[in-house]
């Protein structure tokens, strides 16, 4: 069993008999590309193409020019009746994103989890973010923003994607960042999300948490904002993880992309569940939507990283009335709690999963958002085999990578180690490529 009453640990058949984990009988992975115009998927020419891990991909049916470019969007046509409809969207993000097999050990019986690669959207606008942000960032340019609001925790992904696309757009980003009371006058560090921000400019305010709990998100971006105004600027305000009615157009959207990679691939796999972590509720409730109207169907589970399932259902209402969905957050999405110790803070156990994960799979987890919810999946199979057998999930990777260097000196002790390689000193030298001097 991966899981034992009390405390949850990886067992040693997790690094063993790595060969029988790793190379399943059906290695191949779905890789997609599409061709350009890739939020318009109504064109009859239009088609993808899948390719196995063995092969070449050749193809060049999104030349890239499209990047960055601002798009008429049209919804899929189960969504058409959701309003309003965004009118634009950016192209932010490098997509679709691949899905391919995730070779996790000790599932129960005739289980399969795919994993979807959000976190490989980009590179310094990675993440699950991107799809909010695409749509988030037309909306401010079309209002005439000169500058972009947002707020989040001392590492936002969040953040960071939005200060990173503001700049890709020209525009300015004010960053209110929450941190301890003994941090809150100090300088805030480079590392993580925070190196990335400071190096495209970004404006960053501190906050303490003491400070945030008291004020609230929305009153202290509206405080920010009547200061820029005052000022001369015109500023956008971005809520907490993108998560309004407009952003949760994000996974609606990326419904959409599954569907067309599920539809167009080899084996014609169908989920029975997807999984994902929820850290403000726009991702969960674009996916919950989106699988509920189209024809995946399927169930959707979020692990919550902070707060509790209720405070989830109500928020996720909240997005799903302002979209006029006309359906109830309880009967479209399971949430589970995962925060743990809380937001942001991780036990010994939760980073060695991490770890154990990593050298596995090769499939590298962020410790605040998809980490918990992974360790939370695999508990709750260990659990509860039966309610998980013979399913096909698919998990949903928000990305989150540069999280994890602020978590360094707590995971340094489960790494591996190293030694100075020895060298006799008979052995000839060959000079060769690489020659560095």
């Amino acid at each position: 069993m991966l899981c034992c009453s009390g405390s949850f640990r990886i067992p040693p058949q997790l690094t063993k008999n790595k060969a029988l984990l790793i190379f399943p009988s059906h290695p191949a992975a779905l890789t997609l590309t599409q061709p350009n115009n890739k939020h318009k998927h109504k064109h009859k020419h239009e088609r993808f193409q899948i390719h196995s891990l063995m092969e070449v991909n050749t193809s060049h049916s999104n030349s890239g020019l499209d990047f960055l470019s601002k798009k008429p969007y049209s919804p899929p046509s189960w969504a058409s009746h959701i309003s309003p409809i965004p009118s634009h969207t950016f192209s932010l993000g490098h997509l679709p994103t691949p899905i391919h097999k995730w070779n996790l050990p000790n599932l129960p019986n005739n289980t399969e989890v795919w994993l979807k690669r959000d976190d490989l959207s980009g590179m310094q606008l990675s993440g699950n973010k991107v799809r909010k942000l695409e749509f988030l960032m037309a909306d401010a340019v079309q209002k005439g923003a000169d500058c972009i609001i947002t707020i989040g925790g001392i590492q936002s992904n969040h953040c960071r994607a939005t200060a990173v696309a503001a700049k890709y757009l020209n525009l300015d980003s004010y960053l209110i960042l929450r941190t301890s009371k003994v941090l809150v006058d100090q300088d805030p560090g480079l590392t993580g999300n925070l190196l990335v921000e400071r190096l495209v400019g970004a404006h960053i305010e501190l906050i303490s948490k003491e400070e945030y709990a008291k004020i609230g998100s929305v009153a202290l971006t509206n405080t920010l904002k009547e200061r820029l105004i005052k000022e001369g600027r015109r500023p956008y305000v971005i809520p907490v993880g993108g998560s309004d009615s407009l952003g949760t157009w994000g996974y609606i959207q990326a419904i959409r992309e599954i569907e067309q990679q599920l539809h167009s691939g080899a084996g014609k796999v169908k989920f029975d569940d997807i999984v994902v972590a929820c850290g403000s509720g726009g991702t969960i409730a674009g996916l919950s939507l989106g699988s509920r109207l189209s024809s995946l169907k399927a169930k959707v589970h979020a692990f919550s990283v902070c707060d509790d399932p209720d405070y989830f259902y109500d928020f996720v209402q909240g997005l799903l009335d302002g979209l006029e969905a006309g359906v109830d957050s309880r009967n479209i999405v399971n949430i589970q709690n995962a925060k743990g110790l809380g937001y942001a803070i991780n036990t010994a156990e939760e980073l060695t999963f991490v770890k154990e994960i990593a050298a596995t799979t090769g499939v590298i987890l962020d410790p605040v958002y998809s980490g918990k919810a992974a360790y939370g999946l695999l508990k709750d199979m260990a659990e509860n085999p039966k309610k998980w057998e013979g399913r096909k999930i698919l998990f949903i990777h928000t990305g989150g990578l540069l999280g994890l260097f602020d978590k360094v000196e707590q995971i340094a002790p489960s790494l591996g180690k190293y030694s100075r390689m020895d060298v006799c000193e008979s052995v000839p030298r060959k000079d060769g490529i690489g020659k560095m001097f």
